[in-house]
C-alpha cells in the first residue's frame, strides 16, 4: 500500500485560472514528483486529493481541449 506524501512541507499555488474571484478556487502542489495533491483554496487545512502526475495532466488537457 502506497504511503502518503507529508502535505505540511507542500509548496501550494493557487490555479492560474483563479483570477481572484473571491476564492473559490483549487490549489495544487508542484514539489511532489509524480503525484499532484490538491486541495480546495478556501479550507487550507481541510482534505486534499491526491492524483498521479499523469491522470493530472489528462484531466488538465480534457479541460483544455477545444469543445465540439
Amino acid at each position: 500500500m502506497p504511503t502518503t506524501p507529508d502535505l505540511s512541507v507542500a509548496a501550494w499555488r493557487k490555479s492560474s485560472y483563479s483570477n481572484n474571484n473571491g476564492g473559490n478556487c483549487v490549489e495544487v502542489a508542484d514539489n511532489f514528483p509524480g503525484l499532484v495533491p490538491v486541495r480546495d483554496s478556501k479550507d487550507p487545512g481541510g482534505p486534499a486529493l491526491i492524483f498521479p502526475a499523469g491522470s493530472w495532466s489528462a484531466f488538465i488537457g480534457t479541460l483544455k481541449a477545444p469543445s465540439v
